[in-house]
């Protein structure tokens, strides 16, 4: 059964499968869809370092939305498709700030 397969299948088990977050399931999804031998040849399609999905099966890097797009362009997979073939389930996107960005009056409590 394919990933493709898991995303369209009714199954309770299937939609668990998707919950879990995994980009391991994404790349190798890639891999199959664009018909590349391995990890090195979906680097040089995306135009990143080998390293960089390495660490990304290995969770010491997360896809970032640059790279999530970069997906996209090279694969016409829509980025939801995407997002839930890694297991992304965020409805809403949160910009994280510091300090710096806010004004100093901002910061003290009333």
């Amino acid at each position: 059964m394919t990933t493709l397969d898991l995303m369209t299948t009714p199954a309770a088990n299937a939609g668990e499968t998707l919950l879990n977050y995994d980009p391991n399931r994404l790349l190798d999804h890639l891999i199959d869809v664009l018909d590349l031998k391995n990890d090195a040849a979906l680097a040089r399609l995306l135009e990143v370092a080998p390293p960089v999905i390495s660490k990304i099966r290995h969770f010491r890097l997360a896809i970032g939305p640059s790279l999530l797009i970069r997906m996209h362009e090279v694969s016409d997979i829509t980025i939801a498709q995407l997002r839930l073939l890694m297991g992304d389930r965020r409805g809403k996107f949160r910009v994280a700030f510091s300090q710096n960005d806010v004004p100093a009056q901002m910061l003290y409590a009333a």
